[in-house]
């Protein structure tokens, strides 16, 4: 609910404070007083795109400030908190522009953006009138308007679950085409390339075994007569032949030495096992030198074939053997994708399926709230004096999406047999206004929590219609808080609080104010919008006479 409304500086406003209350709020004043000067004010405070230059000549800045109670579970408090802003029991919107067209908002005293503005703005004010195309006016919210009505929440939630299943199945099939399409343009490749891998079969580590192999062999040659002369050196026929002649020699005399011969001959035996060792040492290495020719060749070729690979493939020869297992993996994918893909395909058609009969469902529900509302509304027409005129809800088929495959228009035809159309179109303006109140009346449940504005809804009709006009808006008024700017004397009777709007000339400058008026002043008042500038006797009694008939 709005509770304060402080304007400074903005077109003919130098200073002007408001305490608006629950309930009927009237706003009326003659023409040109600056009526509309307070819905531009407060569209500006709140976002709305409006005049260009709002700042009152001679300033050089305006600025208007605007508080709304936020009760528990306000739709406000969702905004402010995805916004990151602050909230609290009550919500302060402060706008400034300054002469050079800069505009800066805050919201409970934090910096905040236009868009956010405009966001809040949904949540707290609904402004009802000829030129409104941000509410009934609108055919984008038809279709939220007929579900609010008819309280599809419960289907709506399901419908766009449903929705939601649906398109990550379709997601899901699109993805594994295109994988499996860019497999099958790789699976000779991948063929053929698992068929080498595996046909040469590259194990981890072979690579360096193959490169030692290889350099021992092709060494082998160059060092193998040396160590054939060193092993001949050191065998039965060199050095341990030697030695052991030479301790069987001293063995033969060393009784007659008197022991000066038994640590040489110990040294000898000594030595004889060392030159054993190592001579079955280099006989070994002679072994292992010994290799056929054709072991090389094959070794080579193993080699230079694994190489060749890595290089064709760009991994390190270590690597062949991880990538055959992606290739493998790979290759499998493609051999098991059909059958992913048609799984795939049944889980997408069974939530095609699942969608299908809760947009249908959701479908039946709507139409039989578009004859609920479509009757409604005829019984609120008749009153305002329509009661030839026709209201219908149109339901058409629209491409699928979240909220259905619905397209929702309110349409009407203002007499029997004349075509029908869009709100804005078909009606006069009178006309409209009624229309807008009619349906408002029937909707007023899905516009819990907000201030709703009518900007002369009441232009064009008068007597018992206007009557009819402002009961309907004291009607509303009392579950929450209408503001409702008028000429007709008996919309402004049926209110329960009343501001007039009147013009003053200060040294030379116009500028508007609004004057708060007691019961008094009041009748004073509609006796004015009665009889005009002269306020006569008989026009009171008329204007005491609609106040007590409220």
């Amino acid at each position: 609910m709005l509770r304060h409304l402080d304007i400074r500086d903005m077109l003919i406003i130098d200073r002007l404070e408001l305490e608006f209350r629950p309930g009927l709020n009237v706003l009326t004043g003659e023409t040109g007083a600056g009526k509309s000067i307070l819905l531009d004010s407060l569209g500006f405070v709140l976002g709305w795109r409006g005049r260009a230059e709002l700042v009152r000549q001679g300033a050089e800045q305006g600025e208007v400030l605007a508080e709304f109670d936020l009760p528990e579970g306000h739709g406000a408090h969702k905004v402010l908190e995805e916004a990151g802003l602050p909230g609290g029991e009550s919500l302060i919107l402060r706008r400034v522009n300054s002469r050079d067209g800069r505009k800066t908002a805050w919201v409970n005293d934090r910096r905040c953006s236009g868009e956010v503005l405009r966001q809040l703005s949904e949540t707290l004010v609904e402004l009802h009138g000829q030129h409104d195309d941000r509410g009934l006016l609108n055919p984008r919210g038809h279709r939220a308007l007929l579900d609010a009505y008819g309280g599809h929440e419960a289907k709506l939630a399901e419908l766009r679950a449903a929705w939601r299943a649906w398109s990550a199945a379709e997601k899901a099939v699109t993805e594994a085409q295109a994988a499996l399409a860019a497999m099958r343009a790789e699976e000779e490749f991948l063929r053929h390339a698992v068929g080498e891998l595996d046909a040469l079969d590259p194990q981890p580590g072979e690579d360096e075994i193959l490169d030692t192999s290889r350099r021992l062999m092709q060494g082998a040659e160059k060092i193998r007569d040396d160590i054939s002369r060193a092993a001949a050196a050191l065998g039965g026929e060199g050095a341990e032949g030697a030695a052991s002649d030479a301790l069987r020699w001293l063995e033969g005399v060393s009784d007659k030495a008197e022991g000066r011969l038994d640590e040489p001959m110990s040294a000898l035996g000594r030595a004889l096992v060392e030159l054993d060792e190592a001579a079955r040492g280099v006989e070994a290495c002679l072994d292992a030198l010994a290799f056929d020719p054709r072991d090389l060749e094959e070794c080579e070729e193993r080699l230079f074939a694994i190489r060749g690979l890595a290089r064709k493939h760009g991994v390190g020869p270590d690597e062949l053997n991880q990538f055959a297992e992606e290739l493998r993996g790979r290759l499998a994918a493609l051999d098991r994708g059909d059958g992913e893909l048609a799984d795939l395909r049944k889980t997408r058609d069974a939530a095609l399926a699942d969608y299908t009969a809760k947009a249908e469902a959701l479908s039946t529900a709507r139409r039989a709230a578009a004859a609920r509302l479509d009757a409604a509304v005829s019984e609120e027409l008749a009153p305002l004096r329509m009661e030839r005129a026709v209201f219908t809800t149109r339901i058409t088929a629209a491409e699928p999406g979240p909220d259905g495959h619905d397209e929702v228009t309110f349409e009407v035809a203002t007499n029997p047999g004349a075509p029908s159309g869009p709100l804005a179109r078909i009606a006069s303006g009178g006309e409209l206004s009624r229309f807008l109140l009619a349906l408002k009346v029937c909707l007023v449940g899905e516009a819990s929590g907000l201030t709703l504005i009518f900007d002369e809804i009441d232009r064009g009709v008068g007597g018992a219609t206007a009557d009819a006009v402002g009961r309907r808006l004291a009607s509303l008024a009392q579950s929450g808080q209408v503001l409702v700017v008028t000429h007709s004397p008996q919309v402004a009777a049926l209110g329960g609080h009343h501001w007039r709007v009147e013009k003053e000339t200060r040294d030379e400058e116009t500028l508007s104010r609004v004057v708060p008026l007691g019961e008094a002043a009041r009748i004073d008042e509609i006796a004015r919008m009665l009889s005009g500038d002269r306020i006569t006797d008989e026009a009171r009694a008329a204007a005491l006479s609609l106040v007590e008939a409220r």
